[in-house]
């Protein structure tokens, strides 16, 4: 949900650690202390100010504070603004994976036919191919929709 603090919010955040980018997950436990706030324990306190710069770089909108031994994030309310990029945000997602569905379908119906020219298929059985290709992608197409629509209407129930 939206506006509440998860675990999950930091998945794609990776940290200096030792000269290798590593996911926060890997080198700390994170925690949900209350329904506004995360706290990340690292399992090496010198990596707090790694994880910290990590944070503030990934462009997510939190301000952590850090201790020395944990990092706690407070969560900001949405704001309209804040709503809106998310939206943005949703919608751009939604995008690229319909590309990447529908590049998918070239790849597939580019095999079909070179087979076909190669006379591995018949007409009949490359035109086959090509329609269950087609709806194929138009279920996935149709499963993303109704994953950015579901999201559109979570970020913006107030």
């Amino acid at each position: 949900r939206t506006g509440r603090a998860n675990a999950n919010m930091l998945d794609r955040v990776e940290a200096d650690y030792y000269g290798a980018m590593t996911p926060i997950s890997q080198m700390a436990t994170i925690s949900v202390p209350s329904s506004q706030q995360l706290q990340i324990a690292p399992f090496d306190k010198s990596s707090c100010t790694d994880i910290e710069k990590a944070i503030i770089y990934a462009g997510l909108g939190f301000t952590p504070t850090n201790d020395g031994n944990v990092i706690r994030i407070n969560i900001p309310t949405l704001t309209e603004e804040r709503r809106k990029e998310l939206l943005k945000q949703c919608k751009s997602i939604g995008e690229e994976a319909k590309v990447a569905v529908r590049n998918i379908r070239r790849d597939g119906v580019d095999s079909i036919k070179k087979m076909e020219k190669a006379s591995d298929l018949g007409k009949d059985q490359a035109l086959d191919g090509q329609d269950e290709i087609q709806k194929m992608t138009d279920e996935h197409i149709k499963m993303v929709d109704d994953a950015i629509s579901k999201k559109e209407k979570e970020v913006t129930t107030l």
